[in-house]
């Protein structure tokens, strides 16, 4: 048998535009998106046999072929033309679900990183993007990481500098929020406002921390459905703790501020923690280095 784990690591918008609908009625995005040190735990056991099972984490979770990382490592065995083995993931959950974080996408991205090495196909960052965008829009981004521009449905990526060393407090409201319902509710044409993207790339070409935080925007912030007033009323509070920024992160509901300073992140961490269970502390995580 072979095994192998590693840690599938949460992403953050510091940025989400909607650019357009396309034909096939899909959006078209422009966001710069950020892994962080929040992160799932993924073993993947190998051997002689047949199928992919999981262990989710969760219990509401699916274990079965609906579940990102089952879907990860099929596509994985179709694109390498391999057979013959019986596959176990264990997922070990510490990213919050339906949070705009990416943790399905993460563990995905995790899954095929693995197996790539477990059966040293050597297909690379492009080759594992590819499969990525097979299975999910944010799985792309994940196979790498770090801090990119990401386009399209999220598959066209450029690596941009990176974010300069920073601490991250992340909190989740204790609801969600549907994504399809969210985009069916986005009118391209009536988006007033967008986020700098041009300016926070400069900003991060030029390593400027504040300048990136003072740019950070979510178009979907513009459009929520009622009963969202607490993701506001999060980024207040993490304003009134020092944070540079804070900005809700892909379709929600989860906020995240940016300190530069560790005892404010730690301040504003325990002020939310004593009204939210889902608050968590974070740093920025680098690219992996796939070429």
């Amino acid at each position: 048998m072979m095994t192998e784990t590693a840690l599938a690591c949460a992403k953050v918008n510091i940025s989400l535009d909607i650019v357009s609908k396309m034909a096939d009625g899909y959006h078209s995005m422009k966001m710069v998106m950020q892994t962080v040190s929040l992160a799932d735990e993924i073993t993947i056991s190998v051997e002689v046999g047949g199928g992919v099972t999981v262990d989710p984490g969760l219990p509401f979770l699916p274990g079965d072929n609906r579940n990102i990382a089952v879907k990860a490592a099929l596509a994985f065995y179709k694109r390498a033309g391999i057979d013959g083995y019986k596959t176990h993931i264990k997922i070990k959950k510490n990213i919050p679900v339906c949070a705009g974080l990416g943790g399905g996408s993460a563990d995905g991205a995790c899954v095929l990183r693995l197996l790539d090495k477990l059966f040293q196909t050597s297909m690379g960052r492009r080759g594992l993007e590819s499969i990525g965008y097979e299975v999910g829009a944010d799985v792309p981004f994940c196979v790498d990481g770090g801090t990119s521009l990401a386009e399209g449905r999220g598959e066209i990526l450029k690596n941009l500098p990176p974010l300069p060393k920073c601490h991250i407090v992340i909190c989740k409201p204790p609801f969600s929020i549907s994504t399809p319902k969210l985009f069916g509710l986005v009118k391209c044409e009536k988006i007033k406002a967008r986020p700098d993207t041009d300016g926070i790339i400069l900003a991060l070409e030029q390593g400027e921390l504040d300048a990136v935080a003072k740019r950070m925007y979510n178009v979907f912030e513009d459009i929520l459905p009622k009963g969202a007033k607490e993701i506001e009323e999060i980024k207040n509070k993490m304003h009134d703790a020092g944070a540079l920024g804070a900005v809700m992160t892909g379709s929600g509901p989860s906020v995240l501020g940016i300190f530069n300073d560790r005892h404010m992140a730690v301040d504003s961490y325990n002020r939310l923690k004593r009204s939210y269970r889902e608050c968590y502390l974070a740093k920025t995580v680098e690219r992996l280095g796939y070429t």
